[in-house]
This record gives structure tokens, C-alpha cells and sequence, in this order.
């Protein structure tokens, strides 16, 4: 188990700053996301933990011990690519063990070691195969399985289900929570810039933007607190709907935001009107997109199948305890 501690770190290529002064505690046994539009700095930041590259400026602490100058073979880290990085001409067995065979660990320990790790990742029946029988999740699975082997102290993902088709994203998903529950001793750091992995899988968020901390808290306390514009627009599907100008007047505010599910459609007297320009129909629940003359069409979400068409005209009303004001800074406005 290890706790992290990240001292305004700082990471520079050249004259180009990447992260710009991150401090951070992630907890011992906690699953830690980092979420982010491309170029925030997330895969930077884990590469500094791994120790895959050097930090420019400030300290990170393993368990309070200073380990800047560690290699990546002495943090008991373990790390897992989107790209797999399997040896394609070894078996599956012998990808699994081959750090323990490096680290001179004896046959019986190795194979109870793989052997309780595809076990836990159900690939078992896998283990005689090559890389190239395998399917891209069972791929994955492999290389999961793999950074288990290893009896890491801290887990590093970089984007791991991003090769894998939808339906294999969510199966793998459910594998990464199912192993971090078995594994709650150990500390996990994941980045995705897939903020639906992000929600489903951590104990705690951090969303970077442009090498900085945004925000940190719970995927709830981000979805239902934002502590900026950037993170309210960030964080949920579908986006928050921001309204500015005369709609946000009304408010008092720079600009409100409102989320979908947030937004009533009454028979009268609704506080905007607008006609529908387009409706998806998910069978769980439908959205339908209606102008109500602002700069995007509103999104309203509706459980079940809606029976609203095109062209038709609606009232709306969003739930005043649960519209989010911001100021011209995209800070969040007291109620």
C-alpha cells in the first residue's frame, strides 16, 4: 500500500511548461482518475510518478520517502499502456511471468502467482496462447494481468481501454472495478480522457487543465459541486447546458448552467419556450434538443421513449435549487 504525495510539481520540455506547479494527495488503497481534454498534462503526470521521466521542479513522496531520483524498477509501481506492449512470440503464461523470471523468482511462486492472477482476470483457459489468438480485451486482460504479477504497491493506467471497441470498454471497465476491489490494498492512478470511465471508476477525480488542478473530489461532488465552468461543462453526459446573456440576466449571473435531467417540461407557463430541432431516442431515457434562441439548443432529458416530434413547441422550466450561476471568471456564484 502506498500514499502519494505530489509537492508543486513542476515539468518542462525545453522552454515549453507541461505541468505548472500540481499538488496532490492520493490516498493508500484509493482509485485515483485523472481527467482531462488532450494536452492537460494527465499521461505526463503518470509518467513522473512511474519515474518514466524526470521532474523539472518539486518533490513526490512515496509513503513520505522523497523518491525523485528512483528508478521506475524501485518504486513498486506498475504500469499498463493502452498499446498492450506484449511480447507477441511469447505465450500468454510466459508474458505474465516474465517480470518475475527477470526479478529471479522461483518456478512454484511464479506459477501461483500468474495462476491466481488469471484467475482473477478469467483468462485461465488463455494461458498456452500467443498474443495474436487473442482478442483486443482478452489483450488487455493479459496485460492487467501481467502488472498484477508483479505485486505492485501503486497500479499506473494509461488510457488502457481506449483501443477497445464500446461493448469491450464497458467489460473491461467492469474487470478493472472488480480488481480493484479484490486488490483494495493497493493504490491505483488512472487517466482517461473519457470522463464516463472516469465516473464509474473512481474513488476520487482530479481534472486537469492546461497543467493544472482544476478541482478534486468524488465523481458526485464534481457532477453536482463544479467548481468551475470548465468542470461543469467537463464532467457529465450529456454536457451541462450553459445559457449567457439575457437567460443568465435573469439569474444575476455571467452564465447559468442546468443540467438535462434538470429541466422540466410543463403544459403552461414554462420560464422558456422553444420548438424541438431534434430528439434521440435511447429506450431508457430520450433528449430532446430544443431552441429556445440561445447560441446552442437546450438539452432536456426525459425518461423513457419521449413522444415529442419535431416542430414541436414546449414549455420549460428548469429547477431553480439545481441551476448553477457563474460569474466572468467561470467561478461558481453563491445561490
Amino acid at each position: 500500500m502506498a500514499e502519494l504525495q505530489l509537492n508543486n510539481i513542476h515539468k518542462a520540455f525545453g522552454a515549453v511548461e507541461v505541468i505548472k506547479g500540481v499538488s496532490l494527495e492520493i490516498k493508500s488503497g484509493e482509485f485515483m482518475v485523472f481527467v482531462g481534454p488532450s494536452g492537460c498534462g494527465k499521461s505526463t503526470l503518470l509518467r513522473l510518478i512511474a519515474g518514466l521521466e524526470d521532474i523539472t521542479s518539486g518533490t513526490l513522496e512515496f509513503d513520505g520517502e522523497v523518491v525523485n531520483g528512483l528508478s521506475p524498477s524501485k518504486r513498486g509501481i506498475a504500469m499498463v499502456f493502452q498499446s498492450y506492449a506484449l511480447y507477441p512470440h511469447m505465450t500468454v503464461y510466459d508474458n505474465m511471468a516474465f517480470g518475475m523470471q527477470l526479478a529471479k523468482g522461483s518456478k512454484e511462486q511464479i506459477k501461483e502467482r500468474v495462476g491466481k492472477a488469471a484467475e482473477l482476470l478469467q483468462i485461465t483457459p488463455y494461458l498456452e496462447r500467443l498474443p495474436k489468438q487473442l482478442s483486443g480485451g482478452q489483450r488487455q486482460r493479459v496485460a492487467i494481468g501481467r502488472a498484477i504479477v508483479r505485486d505492485p504497491k501503486v497500479f499506473l493506467f494509461d488510457e488502457p481501454l481506449s483501443n477497445l471497441d464500446a461493448a469491450l470498454r464497458v467489460a473491461t471497465r467492469l474487470e478493472i472495478a472488480k480488481l480493484h476491489h479484490s486488490m483494495n490494498n493497493v493504490t491505483m492512478i488512472y487517466v482517461t480522457h473519457d470522463q464516463v470511465e472516469a465516473m464509474t471508476l473512481a474513488d476520487r477525480i482530479c481534472v486537469l487543465r492546461d497543467g493544472l488542478v482544476e478541482q478534486v473530489g468524488t465523481p458526485l461532488e464534481l457532477y453536482n459541486n463544479p467548481q468551475s465552468l470548465f468542470v461543469a461543462g467537463f464532467i457529465g453526459s450529456p454536457k451541462m447546458n450553459f445559457l449567457e446573456g439575457a437567460f443568465a440576466d435573469a439569474y444575476k449571473a455571467k452564465t447559468i448552467g442546468v443540467r438535462s435531467e434538470h429541466i422540466e417540461v410543463k403544459d403552461t407557463d414554462g420560464v422558456w419556450k422553444g420548438s424541438v430541432v431534434h430528439a434521440e431516442k435511447l429506450g431508457s431515457d430520450s433528449y430532446i434538443f430544443v431552441d429556445i434562441g440561445a447560441e446552442e439548443p437546450l438539452i432536456v432529458r426525459q425518461n423513457g421513449t419521449t413522444s415529442k416530434q419535431l416542430g414541436d413547441v414546449l414549455n420549460l422550466a428548469p429547477i431553480p435549487a439545481l441551476i448553477h450561476r457563474f460569474d466572468a471568471n467561470g467561478k461558481p456564484m453563491q445561490h
